[in-house]
């Protein structure tokens, strides 16, 4: 499971990297925020609400605070979790990062019932 999450996540980043925009800016990791974003969306969904996979959480209308704190956690090690871990990593997330991908998902309405 986790070697196809991360070939789904490579195989992603590579058409967006490809096919993007002439407008976009990449950083010093040499990703643009978009090809970040779609990282994000290989696992839990383009808007956040359709995780690939039960156990992965839904970001979608989570708080910004709580969605900041946990990628910062998963940033420096506090928090473990070995995919979660190798993409802040292999994305290198800026504190600018972390915080535009809380306040994306944060913006989207979060899956209803779900739970109940």
């Amino acid at each position: 499971m986790h070697r196809q999450v991360l070939t789904i996540t490579l195989i992603l980043l590579m058409f967006n990297v490809f096919g993007r925009d002439e407008g976009s800016t990449t950083d010093d990791s040499g990703l643009a925020f978009e090809d970040k974003l779609a990282a994000c969306a290989a696992c839990h969904g383009v808007n956040g609400d359709a995780p690939l996979a039960p156990d992965y959480p839904v970001l979608a209308g989570q708080y910004k605070d709580y969605l900041q704190s946990a990628l910062s956690d998963y940033k420096t090690g506090r928090r473990q979790h070995m995919i979660m871990n190798m993409q802040v990593e292999a994305l290198q997330l800026s504190d600018s990062d972390i915080e535009r991908l809380s306040a994306y998902f944060a913006s989207k309405s979060g899956v209803v019932g779900l739970g109940e």
